[in-house]
């Protein structure tokens, strides 16, 4: 399954999850849930639908860490780029601070 298919995926499951759990706690089709004042079911209801959002969070961030890193090679021009930008010279430290006591 590819990068973007489980980025896509984990979206969906981002919206549909919380308004899965909202939509079963109004319409009582969670067990005990009828049983509940109205303001104990609109907390729980809130509560676990971030909870599975933040669950959603986790799988995504599970799955992309189980990725091969070998799968994805560097691109040689933006190596080559970053390396001569890091050679090029840059302002010297006595430069700055003397850039400092100017300001000041």
């Amino acid at each position: 399954m590819g990068v973007v298919s489980k980025f896509f995926i984990a979206s969906m499951l981002m919206w549909t999850a919380p308004i899965a759990v909202l939509y079963g706690f109004n319409h009582n089709l969670i067990p005990g849930s009828t049983q509940l004042s109205p303001e104990s079911l609109t907390l729980w209801s809130g509560i676990l639908a971030v909870i599975s959002v933040n669950v959603v969070i986790a799988f995504y961030i599970y799955a992309a860490m189980k990725e091969p890193s070998h799968k994805h090679d560097p691109d040689p021009k933006f190596l080559a780029d970053a390396k001569a930008s890091i050679k090029q010279t840059g302002p010297t430290e006595t430069d700055s601070s003397s850039d400092r006591a100017k300001q000041e």
